[in-house]
């Protein structure tokens, strides 16, 4: 007799569990993966990847190494062919541009009675750089390359303008809205499509450089919502208003975000949870759990206070790189950031946080793709697989048994069943893992004939026995991602042990699976990442519609 499949019911915790089968021999990890099916715990955005790109001219160093390029949005070469399928690949991809020197920028259209020039770098200035200029030309540019990309764009306005710099560090007084009001109804005359305007970046709580209190934040926003329904009010499609683009903070949040209840559409906050790119034990951090789980707190926190607020707004991670100041050559470019994106990614998601922002597209040393020649990074890959897989719903999925196992489980996307990611963190220690559910699930298979459809109704019971043959006939889909030649800050990242990377002409490579029959354990090797799509199994969580 075939046995497909096998479920233990935990009565205690009313769970079955995804086991994970261990002996001495194999180094093989024991431990319990449970997966609440019932209903979904979080939903994020059909497209929940995001990338940014910065403004930083090719003098921005860190640490005595310069690693902008010619990536910045004024001097970006908008004519490659890879950096354009790059981004096609998404179908679409949230583009957001902003960064530090965001509060800097003006738009030359007509009101602009200053000199267009681009930033200059004067360590006696805020943010280490003069004013610099954004051509209308070069939005033009920007914006023919966004269309053809499919991309859809988040735009960070300047929220510094009109303001001055009390001797306390802080900015007093209101935002002048002129000069965004002008390049706003630019963009709207030259019908281009915005997805959403962010005002200001890292200005709230204790601010990076300066900071805006939360209640003078709160009129500001509400301005730009005045105007934003000024000028789009015969626009069919309306942006998102979105702030406020900085680290969080719960005092200033929870009082922003009860002042800003009927003018604010996403709250954006910041991720930097591993510290400088100057540190030496970037990958020691990546690999620890505790680490890695720290953040937990950001996202919990930002979660329960919009609950708890009468506001309709969402939360996003508007920028996260990890490693502040632009990261750390060979770590926050290579594999092993994988773990910690991939990661962030899912515990995210866990707290209904509808979009997540990677700083870099491109630039610095955190970029999914390379600076300079725009070949993907390993994580541009994984962005790629979680976009393709990962869907709407999130279920609720705990590990027990060891820490170095992260899980994460979505309902699968453009397609029917489940979606489980697998990050093993140990050096040593390969998972096998097998699944099972809490609830009434189903699992979907044919005979022989292929003509006749049966379903297989579980209601708590302990094994689940299919007609024999039917093992043969059940398959997932699998994607393991290694490095290449086991170094972790290698960059070129193995799919199912095939090395991926762009052909000749540019061509983003199909990420194939491995089809494996659902009576094997899913095998999860050290110091690797599993995808694993299983469309044949359904739980009550995936039939709810976001």
């Amino acid at each position: 007799m075939g046995f497909c499949f096998w479920v233990c019911f935990i009565s205690l915790l009313n769970f079955y569990s995804l086991s994970f089968v261990s002996s001495q021999a194999d180094a093989s990890a024991e431990g319990t993966v449970f997966i609440d099916g019932k209903a979904p715990i979080g939903r994020i955005d059909d497209d929940f990847i995001c990338a940014t790109l910065d403004w930083w001219p090719p003098e921005k160093c860190d640490y005595g190494t310069c690693s902008w390029g010619l990536a910045g949005l004024l001097n970006l070469d908008l004519n490659k062919n890879l950096f354009l399928n790059a981004v096609k690949a998404f179908s679409p991809l949230k583009i957001r541009l902003g960064g530090t020197l965001q509060d800097k920028v003006i738009y030359d259209t007509d009101d602009n009675q200053l000199p267009c020039t681009s930033f200059v770098k004067n360590t006696s200035e805020m943010f280490g750089f003069t004013q610099g200029c954004l051509p209308m030309n070069r939005w033009d540019d920007l914006n023919s390359f966004f269309q053809k990309a499919g991309a859809k764009v988040i735009f960070g306005l300047n929220a510094l303008a009109g303001r001055t710099i009390a001797s306390d560090g802080s900015a007093v007084g209101a935002w002048n809205y002129t000069n965004a009001e002008s390049f706003m109804q630019y963009t709207v005359d030259k019908n281009y499509t915005i997805h959403g305007w962010e005002l200001g970046n890292e200005l709230c709580g204790s601010g990076v450089g300066t900071q805006v209190s939360a209640d003078q934040y709160a009129a500001d926003t509400a301005a730009l919502q005045s105007i934003v329904q000024k000028i789009y009010q015969n626009v069919d499609l309306k942006p998102l208003i979105i702030t406020p683009g900085g680290f969080y903070d719960s005092d200033w949040f929870t009082e922003y975000i009860d002042k800003t209840n009927k003018s604010l559409d996403v709250v954006t906050h910041h991720i930097y949870n591993l510290g400088p790119g100057v540190d030496d034990h970037l990958v020691g951090k990546i690999l620890d759990p505790s680490v890695l789980e720290g953040v937990s707190g950001t996202f919990s926190g930002l979660h329960n206070i919009i609950k708890n607020s009468t506001t309709s707004a969402a939360a996003w991670v508007g920028e996260a790189g990890g490693a502040y100041n632009s990261g750390h050559n060979l770590v926050t470019n290579a594999f092993v950031f994988s773990f910690w994106y991939l990661d962030q990614l899912g515990m995210a998601s866990k707290y209904d946080t509808k979009t997540y922002c990677r700083q870099s597209l491109v630039g610095g040393n955190y970029g999914l793709l390379n600076t300079t020649n725009f070949e993907p990074n390993p994580d541009y890959y994984s962005a790629l697989l979680w976009h393709r897989l990962m869907g709407r719903n999130v279920l609720s999925t705990s590990f027990t048994g060891t820490d170095k196992i992260r899980s994460y489980t979505h309902c699968a996307k453009q397609s029917k069943g489940i979606t489980l990611l697998l990050i093993n963190l140990n050096n040593s220690t390969t998972v096998q893992a097998k699944l099972a559910f809490n609830s009434t699930m189903s699992l979907r298979h044919k005979h022989r004939s292929q003509i006749s459809h049966h379903k297989h109704r579980i209601h708590k019971t302990t094994i689940i026995k299919l007609p024999q043959g039917i093992d043969g006939k059940i398959r997932r889909e699998e994607y393991h991602l290694t490095a290449k030649d086991g170094n972790l800050q290698s960059q070129s990242m193995l799919l199912n042990g095939n090395i991926l990377s762009v052909n000749s002409s540019g061509i983003i490579p199909h990420l194939e699976p491995l089809h494996v029959k659902s009576a094997k354990p899913i095998m999860v090797a050290p110091l690797s990442i599993v995808f694993t799509h299983m469309p044949d199994v359904t739980v009550p969580a995936c039939k709810v519609q976001p």
